[in-house]
């Protein structure tokens, strides 16, 4: 398990480091919530960046991709998330698992395992500093291309 890194990002948020801005609904039934953000002052130009994300029961992220600058760590913290990073294989995570995804990714699957049960993700960024968006959706190709 990864209870050190937890542990930081928690004191960060203790020490002042919460971003201001309110909870953004990707569709109804997932919700991101900005937790953190904050530069990283012995590594200039490096920002530690940390949402929440709520799956309802059934509930999935488009396939996305994060900014190309960001390292992210990712930890379950309630529930079953089914995911899956580039071309890996589709993983299920329980409460205490934890998964990374290098800089450049492609998160093709994020969802929460169940249909009847909640579940929460708490997801950590180390990105250039104004790197944004963070995550910008995927758009399939279009038919016969």
């Amino acid at each position: 398990m990864h209870r050190p890194l937890l542990a930081a990002c928690a004191v960060a948020a203790a020490m002042g480091g919460l971003a201001p801005a309110p909870a953004v609904a990707h569709d109804a039934t997932e919700r991101v919530t900005p937790a953190l953000q904050q530069s990283i002052p012995n590594i200039p130009g490096k920002s530690l960046v940390a949402v929440v994300v709520d799956y309802a029961p059934g509930a999935a992220s488009p396939p996305h991709a994060h900014a190309k600058s960001a390292f992210i760590y990712a930890y379950v913290v309630s529930g079953a998330i089914e995911s899956q990073v580039n071309d890996g294989p589709t993983q299920l995570l329980r409460a205490g698992d934890s998964f990374h995804e290098p800089p450049g990714a492609t998160h093709r699957v994020s969802r929460n395992a169940s249909r009847t049960e909640p579940a929460k993700l708490l997801a950590v960024f180390v990105v250039d500093t104004g790197d944004v968006p963070l995550t910008s959706p995927i758009r399939p190709p279009a038919p016969g291309k």
